[in-house]
């Protein structure tokens, strides 16, 4: 396990490195990763979210299509490429957001409710996950954490300054 890094934390606030060593590394750091998400209660995990600069995420989360069977979608994603929908087939879904790096605070934030990532598996295959829900949020989240925003980045400069003071991270000085 890992501590999950704070909001400020300068790797969360920049673009992660692409992986390009599929080795036992990545492996540990995968198993890494769903050992600090679970720990932390969480539903997703970047590698910067542990200090890692890395374009891999995990995530163990709630598909809106399989709610029924109580069954989370679990798996991780090497490289992703986000993929949302455009034009009509493209429908927002208003919903509360938080994040390990913010922890205890959560704000509304329109995504699209459906999206899909392609991308590669610690041992170079290709993967493609397809969310809806709760799941279509947590790639999308994910995924900006890779690019180096976080959800509060989203929001209006005021709300996210009420956010992270509730929160307790204070702008460093």
């Amino acid at each position: 396990m890992h501590p999950i890094t704070r909001y400020f934390t300068p790797v969360l606030h920049r673009p992660c490195t692409p992986v390009t060593a599929f080795d036992d590394d990545l492996v540990q750091l995968v198993a890494d990763m769903f050992a600090s998400m679970d720990a932390a209660d969480g539903v997703g995990l970047a590698a910067n979210q542990i200090g890692v600069d890395a374009r891999v995420f995990v995530v163990d989360c709630p598909d809106a299509d399989s709610e029924t069977t109580g069954e989370n979608v679990v798996a991780h994603v090497v490289n992703p490429v986000l993929h949302l929908p455009t034009g009509r087939k493209r429908r927002l879904d208003l919903d509360g957001e938080g994040c390990l790096s913010v922890p205890g605070e959560y704000a509304d934030l329109a995504r699209p409710d459906t999206a899909e990532v392609t991308g590669l598996d610690v041992h170079g295959e290709p993967v493609r996950i397809v969310g809806t829900g709760l799941l279509a949020r947590c790639l999308q989240h994910e995924s900006d954490h890779l690019d180096g925003i976080v959800y509060v980045d989203r929001l209006g400069a005021g709300e996210r300054a009420q956010i992270l003071a509730a929160a307790g991270l204070e702008t460093p000085a």
